[in-house]
């Protein structure tokens, strides 16, 4: 036998395991139809360890191993299937495939948006980047901005949620649980952080630094280099940049934008100061209401789940099974909780893709405690 013939066999072998595979998903259907009408859960441990035993015994002992996980990738498969069907009848999946299904609007050109800090800040870029025609209101802080939105002063709020080298911005997530909003887009902005100070300063008469804590991170490197300066959060950059605007002393400065530098008549003491060129941060669009509009590709959950062997791999195992690719995934100690964690989950698939709504409403059992912050498109 040469090459092809040993192929025509997988072929043949590939057919019948096909059939196989069809017959079996029809019979896991048939299973799915008679939990949902007794009410039973999708998932059944012991049944599945009673699979698992009996497949280890029909095996070669070089091949149990193998077709253990074989059998485990074919559990998430199944489950997911019969979840497909099921989750059809939950309050999320009916929300979810109402805004799917809802007449499409574009997303607007105009708005009154809401921003943290004031002009020359980056959430300001971040807006004028994703309206036309922005309408800007500022709050001096990131809870102000979404109680703005709560409260209907403000159609949407401008938050940064992630930055590439500083990471996550975790009061921002702590903030978004909280409140009942909704992530309705996001876009990155490229961040290029310049020393500021009054005119006429100089850099070496600088002894207090300003800035808000990321933007500190974020240019930790150019810092270190710096002797005998006090470093001092403040709640924005380019509030930190109008406080020292109007030091006469010229020994404060401040981490913040290029536009602030023409914004309120500044000296440019260092350019570029970020650890990375290539620095860039996340700001998602909220609004007060969940909206889905056309193109929305990505979805950002919140999951607490059981601290059990297993629980976040079963969870993984979901979003292989349906395609859904994991474009985030971070965790965070719960507080008060021993070794007990939050994960974050960014997931890419599109909302025309029929899986969609039932990854979604399945994952809301599959933890403690769920929450969905919205499906949107990103904006490069």
């Amino acid at each position: 036998m040469d090459l092809t013939d040993y192929r025509n066999q997988i072929d043949s072998i590939d057919d019948e395991i096909c059939r196989l595979f069809a017959e079996r998903m029809n019979v896991v259907n048939e299973i799915g139809e008679y939990k949902r009408s007794h009410d039973l859960p999708v998932n059944s441990g012991s049944r599945e360890r009673e699979v698992l035993a009996h497949i280890s015994k029909q095996l070669p002992e070089d091949l149990e191993d193998f077709g253990r996980v074989l059998y485990r990738s074919m559990f998430d498969v199944s489950k997911a299937y019969e979840a497909m069907y099921k989750e059809k009848d939950s309050p999320l999946y009916k929300a979810i495939s109402s805004l799917i299904n809802a007449d499409p609007a574009p997303f607007p050109k105009r708005a009154v948006v809401a921003c943290q800090g004031r002009e020359g800040a980056y959430s300001q870029i971040a807006a004028e980047k994703l309206f036309e025609v922005p309408e800007i209101m500022y709050n001096s802080t990131f809870e102000g901005v979404i109680r703005m939105v709560t409260d209907g002063l403000c159609e949407y709020g401008i938050l940064p949620i992630e930055n590439s080298t500083a990471g996550s911005v975790n009061e921002i997530y702590d903030l978004l649980i909280r409140y009942n909003v909704h992530i309705v887009r996001s876009t990155r902005v490229r961040i290029d952080h310049q020393l500021l100070a009054a005119k006429g300063a100089k850099l070496q008469d600088i002894k207090t630094i300003y800035s808000h804590p990321q933007a500190i991170d974020q240019c930790s490197h150019f810092l270190n280099t710096l002797k005998g300066v006090n470093i001092i959060p403040f709640d924005n950059t380019a509030m930190a940049a109008q406080k020292v605007s109007k030091d006469p002393t010229r020994t404060t400065a401040s981490i913040s934008s290029r536009s602030c530098a023409d914004l309120y008549n500044m000296e440019v003491l260092a350019r570029n100061i970020q650890n990375f060129d290539s620095n860039h941060t996340r700001f998602i669009c909220i609004a007060k209401d969940a909206r889905i509009y056309p193109g929305a590709n990505r979805t950002s959950i919140m999951m607490v789940m059981s601290h059990k062997p297993g629980t976040l791999f079963s969870v993984l195992s979901k979003f292989n099974a349906t395609g859904a690719n994991l474009v985030k995934l971070e965790s965070r100690p719960i507080p008060g909780r021993d070794f007990e964690f939050m994960f974050y989950f960014d997931i890419e698939l599109s909302i025309y893709d029929k899986k969609f709504a039932s990854l979604i409403s399945e994952l809301d059992h599959c933890g403690e405690q769920f929450k969905y912050f919205g499906t949107y498109q990103e904006i490069i």
